[in-house]
């Protein structure tokens, strides 16, 4: 796959995510806290899912960007585990649940606005990580992962895995309010 246009693509759904995420600050903090039943997420808590995984990644990804010992030579080869970990990740119209690590679940945390306004500044910055990662290899670039550091991941893979799980949880948080009760 040509480089430039896996990140026209993350940027894209970057760009998004962004736009989702402001969307949501015009709904009250009642209505973003909202859970149909005690284990399900609330919108804040979805996303303050994603907020734990930026605290990670993006990090991560800035580090290896900027001591990247290998410039762009145009093109990305998905590692097999990258691959398989990113079209995990990919949203699911139904289902598709998945077991999260406890430190990654936020259930039971109080929340507020400032949530979305942290998820906004990693969108941000995913999308300025994604501008300088055109000037990188995103194949022999080499990134941790937040589960176990015996496992290094493309940095090209990386990314995917991040933005499509945040395409993941924006959805679910979507599917919350498609079933608030009317008032």
């Amino acid at each position: 796959m040509n480089s430039t246009t896996l990140i026209n693509e993350l940027t894209d759904r970057t760009t998004n995510h962004l736009n989702r995420a402001q969307q949501l600050l015009d709904l009250d903090t009642e209505t973003l806290n909202y859970k149909s039943n005690a284990e399900s997420w609330s919108v804040l808590e979805c996303i303050e899912h994603l907020n734990r995984y930026g605290d990670f990644y993006l990090p991560e990804l800035k580090d290896r960007i900027q001591n990247a010992q290998h410039t762009g030579d145009g093109e990305f080869k998905s590692g097999w585990l990258g691959n398989y970990f990113a079209n995990s990740m990919l949203p699911k119209e139904k289902g598709g649940q998945m077991k999260t690590f406890k430190s990654m679940n936020p259930v039971g945390s109080k929340l507020s606005k400032e949530t979305l306004h942290k998820f906004i500044r990693q969108q941000q910055e995913t999308l300025v990580l994604l501008e300088a990662a055109n000037n990188v290899c995103l194949t022999k670039t080499k990134t941790g992962i937040s589960i176990t550091n015996l496992i290094k991941l493309r940095l090209g893979d990386t990314f995917r895995v991040v933005i499509y799980h945040n395409g993941r949880h924006l959805l679910q948080a979507e599917r919350v309010l498609a079933v608030l009760p009317t008032v």
